[in-house]
Parts: structure tokens; C-alpha cells; sequence
């Protein structure tokens, strides 16, 4: 699964990065946090985390308010500010959003809660790159579990990742106006598939990335036919992605910042298994 990942560009590069028409992440928008978000929402969150909002990129036609619409322009790329956590349009609470963080690439479009948004909904999620934590297979913690260690994961030519992922809104009926921004609440899953060689020995998942290739047939909402669709969702090119150990402070998401991608010291490793060679670092052999 991915459960924690970066988002440290700011909205003018990804505007920038992924050609996008109109930048919206200023505009008003819902959130179901209890608390103001901390980084604020569109700086750059090197612990995005589930209930979050991000900035996520999607193809949407036009509002009449707006003047390109009324310029006759088509559908627009747009970057958004959406909560990570799908919420079904159906759905009775938006609390369920929270077993929606990521969807099956193997059955996405089989599933009623992400079939329709997969078929025309779907959408870019920019990041650095991404967290998975490895299971031991020799290491316990003081109360006898296997220890986890996270490891960050991202690009090896150094470029941001594009999780595939999908977009829903959720109609608030207990606010009458449906111009009301806090009516809707948009939401977004992101799309895992079985992980590559190598990082296999970290996690038996990792998200669906993207290459610049296959943004424009992923965000056009025009192409709905199901065989297309799973076509880019069968994509798999190993060797795109180096992994290493970091420290376990990206386990609280109380803690924030480019140090928790920097590497964690060898010394802090017990029962670590290099993705790359297999190799058990730290603790017995």
C-alpha cells in the first residue's frame, strides 16, 4: 500500500512540471481535518498523510462562470487542492474515506466504490516519491514484534513521481447551497500495483507511476473504454526508482521536513534488508 508519501513542490512548479491550464489551489475548498492542516496545505509536506488535502492534478470541463468557457475552450488541466481518501458520491460518511487511501490496480475497475471514477475521473498525484516500511525477518522490538524500518522511495534520474490515482466529489445535503464550497468535498485514491524486483523485499505493493507518456490519455476524461483504461493500468517498467533506510521519525505524523528523507546511519539498522542485494544489515545474521 502507500500510506505516507512527500509533496514538496510548490504549485507553480507543478503547474509548470505538468502543463497545467488553471491553478486552483487557492480557491476555497472543504477539508474534514478537526484541526488546521500543519504544513498548510499546498507547501510542501514531507509527510503527507491519509485525511490530508493535496495537490492533485485533473482534466475537468468548464464551469460557465468561467471566461474560458465562455471563449468556447475545452476541457481544462487543472491543479486542485483534494483530500487523500476517496469518499464514494453514494457514500452516508465521509469517514470511510479512510479505507479508500489506495485502490487495486488488478481490480479497479471491478469495484463499485472506483469503478465509475476510473473509467472518467482519473487524476495525477504529483510527489518526491514515497514511504513503505519492511518488516523484519529477523528483528523484534521490545515487545517481541518483527520491527518495522521505513525506507524512502523515488525516482533514480531524480524526477517527481505520477501516482495514478482517481477523484470523487461527495454532495453535502445538509448545506443547501450547492455554490457553497464547503457543499462538496473532493476526494482522491491513489492506485497501487505488485511491487518491481527489489522493492518486493521492502513491500508486496507499491503505487502505479506514471510516465509523462501516458498523462494525457490518463487525464482525458473523453477516453472511458474500459480495455483502454486497464491497458495503462497493466504498465509496469521496473528499474525507475532507488530505495533506501530513513530515520523512523516519519512514523509520527507529528514530524515534518526534508530530513526525514535523508538516510538513515547504518548504526540504526537492525534486521534491515537491502532492497538492492538482499542482504541483512544490522542485528544477527
Amino acid at each position: 500500500m502507500c500510506g505516507r508519501y512527500a509533496a514538496s513542490a510548490s504549485p507553480a512548479d507543478l503547474a509548470e512540471e505538468f502543463e497545467v491550464d488553471l491553478d486552483r489551489t487557492g480557491e476555497p475548498s472543504r477539508s474534514i481535518l478537526a484541526n488546521p492542516q500543519d504544513p498548510p496545505a499546498g507547501t510542501p509536506d514531507y509527510n503527507m498523510a491519509p485525511s490530508k488535502q493535496a495537490p492533485v492534478v485533473l482534466t475537468r470541463s468548464l464551469r460557465e462562470a468561467d471566461e474560458a468557457y465562455a471563449a468556447g475552450q475545452g476541457p481544462q488541466r487543472q491543479l486542485r487542492l483534494l483530500t487523500w481518501g476517496l469518499v464514494p458520491s453514494w457514500a452516508k460518511d465521509v469517514k470511510v474515506g479512510m479505507r479508500m487511501i489506495n485502490a487495486r490496480a488488478d481490480s479497479v475497475l471491478d469495484k463499485a466504490a472506483f469503478r465509475r471514477a476510473a473509467i472518467s475521473r482519473r487524476a495525477l498525484v504529483p510527489a518526491a516519491g514515497w514511504y513503505e516500511w519492511q518488516v523484519s525477518p529477523t528483528a523484534t522490538d521490545a515487545k517481541g514484534r518483527p520491527r518495522k524500518q521505513p525506507f524512502w522511495v523515488h525516482r533514480a534520474d531524480g524526477s517527481d513521481c505520477a501516482f495514478a490515482g482517481l477523484y470523487e466529489f461527495w454532495r453535502d445535503r445538509a448545506v443547501p447551497d450547492q455554490e457553497d464550497p464547503t457543499a462538496w468535498l473532493t476526494t482522491f485514491t491513489i492506485i497501487t500495483t505488485d511491487a518491481e524486483p527489489g522493492l518486493d523485499r521492502i513491500h508486496d505493493r507499491q503505487p502505479l507511476v506514471l510516465d509523462k507518456d501516458l498523462w494525457d490519455d490518463w487525464l482525458d476524461p473523453d477516453l472511458t473504454d474500459p480495455e483502454a483504461v486497464q491497458s495503462m493500468l497493466d504498465v509496469a517498467r521496473p528499474g525507475r526508482f532507488e530505495a533506501y533506510a530513513v530515520s523512523k521519525a516519519v512514523s509520527s505524523n507529528r514530524n515534518n521536513g526534508p530530513q526525514l528523507i535523508a538516510p538513515a546511519a547504518v548504526e540504526e539498522l537492525e534486521g534491515v534488508v537491502d532492497p538492492t542485494t538482499g542482504e541483512i544489515i544490522g542485528g544477527p545474521q
